[in-house]
């Protein structure tokens, strides 16, 4: 059976850490912290469940994930962020592929806990992941802050059964203050690679973001929290693409 490192990037993540390393018990042979010098009890809770804990100053998503990678012992690695942990089903699903990998990437479904409900529709659900994969086919890349596994051209890829859980937010403030952060993220790093947008897309293109999740895939079916999720969807599309046409303004 070949060895597996469990890799997780944390900062501040004291409420969600344990949580996250309990649920890969079973399935790791290795569980890697790296973490950006984190001001609370992060590190100290992870290395107290026998994690091993590294530090690196953050420079991107991207960065930090591929760097997570790279320090650790063994080729085929499952990647989760701090917020997140594997439901019972899918860690059954990664110990029948770890008795003999078939494949060298594996794609799992994630469905994230919104101020204490699991949401199963709209753009939320169910969130397709590549999270399992053998690092000398596969790297982290996208556009910060919407990292994704990249593969090598025709690289076959098996779905798992079973969630990957994540608990993203606890209150909608929290959830309007990360739109604000992660929308100057995306328009930052959009601009760096000379994307552009225009006024049409800054109006239209949120209201297309709420249809989407909240019609088109049915996030109706979650109550009240599909409602505001979709908002949200859109909040952050509207100000993703006036960011980037202020950039592009302002340097003009």
């Amino acid at each position: 059976m070949e060895k597996l490192s469990v890799v997780i990037i944390s900062f501040n993540e004291e409420k969600n850490i344990s949580r996250c390393i309990g649920s890969v018990k079973d399935v790791a042979d290795e569980i890697l912290i790296l973490d950006s010098n984190s001001t609370d009890q992060t590190v100290a809770i992870a290395e107290s469940m026998g994690a091993i804990v590294k530090q690196e100053v953050f420079k991107g998503f991207i960065q930090k994930k591929n760097k997570a990678v790279e320090l650790a012992s063994y080729d085929y690695i499952l990647s989760l962020d701090a917020d997140e942990a594997l439901d019972s089903r899918l860690t059954e699903s990664i110990l029948r592929a770890k008795e003999k990998y078939e494949k060298s990437a594996y794609r799992m479904n994630r469905c994230s806990n919104y101020c204490g409900k699991f949401i199963r529709h709209g753009s939320w659900y169910p969130d397709a992941k590549i999270r399992l994969f053998d690092r000398r086919i596969a790297c982290w890349g996208g556009t910060n802050p919407h990292d994704k596994i990249v593969l090598k051209e025709n690289t076959p890829v098996e779905h798992l059964k079973g969630d990957i859980l994540h608990y993203s937010y606890h209150t909608i403030s929290e959830h309007v203050i990360q739109n604000n952060k992660l929308s100057t993220l995306a328009a930052e790093s959009l601009f760096a690679n000379g994307k552009k947008t225009n006024l049409f897309n800054v109006f239209t293109h949120p209201g297309w973001a709420f249809f989407q999740s909240y019609i088109i895939r049915a996030g109706f079916l979650d109550g009240l929290f599909g409602l505001v999720i979709a908002v949200q969807i859109s909040h952050m599309t509207f100000l993703k693409h006036l960011k980037l046409y202020l950039l592009h303004k302002s340097a003009k």
